[in-house]
């Protein structure tokens, strides 16, 4: 009875000693994902998937060996929205966060840092997502790109989006002026050849010879 009693005793301390061991190391995790948007004729879509917290959020997951940050997060995001073909337009930051994991049995309880890269990425296919279903994505939804920042489940990607939005803004500016350029450009082309052809017209009618009343020439 007491070498069984003994034996719990063992085990229940081998048991805390192993929480308190894990509670005291820190795990450093690296993960890369990408804030996705496609333009439509109602102006530009961000994705959103419902992660299995159901919470809104943006694809991410973990760097496999021998994969750099910005493989991982194409990688990533095309798995799970269910997007064939995505264009990485730049790196929007990088998140830094401390916390104890209470999900992954081997680890629980353990101190976490973890390093998460989020790039900017064009959707160029045409299908509108599709969620990972054993990675418990829920559902993959498009939000109109004023709307992005109060959809957010997640304060610390704010600054990232407002990033999106400035890249965003500045390519549509920029795309704006180079068709009002080419516009006007193509008015001052216009404007040029019908003076041209005024001129010539001019030009043409000093040199025909003009008629008298008869009809005939006059010197």
């Amino acid at each position: 009875m007491d070498n069984q009693r003994n034996k719990k005793v063992r085990a229940g301390k081998a048991r805390q000693s192993g929480k308190n061991s894990r509670a005291g190391r820190v795990r450093i995790e690296v993960s890369a994902g990408g804030i996705v948007y496609r333009r439509t004729p109602n102006g530009v879509r961000v994705a959103f998937i419902l992660d299995p917290y159901n919470k809104w959020t943006f694809a991410k997951g973990h760097v496999e060996p021998g994969e750099t940050v910005r493989q991982a997060a194409v990688r990533e995001t095309k798995e799970e929205m269910g997007l064939k073909q995505v264009r990485v337009i730049a790196p929007l930051g990088k998140l830094d966060l401390w916390f104890r994991d209470n999900y992954r049995p081997e680890i629980r309880g353990m101190l976490i840092h973890k390093h998460v890269h989020y790039f900017l990425m064009e959707a160029l296919s045409p299908e509108m997502g599709t969620p990972q279903q054993d990675e418990n994505i829920r559902r993959v939804i498009w939000v109109d790109l004023r709307q992005v920042k109060s959809k957010s489940s997640y304060l610390d990607v704010k600054p990232m989006l407002s990033r999106m939005i400035e890249i965003l803004t500045l390519e549509t500016r920029n795309k704006s002026n180079i068709g009002q350029s080419g516009a006007s450009r193509q008015a001052s082309v216009s404007h040029l050849d019908g003076r041209s052809r005024s001129r010539r017209q001019r030009r043409g009618d000093r040199s025909k010879p003009k008629l008298n009343q008869s009809g005939c020439g006059s010197a």
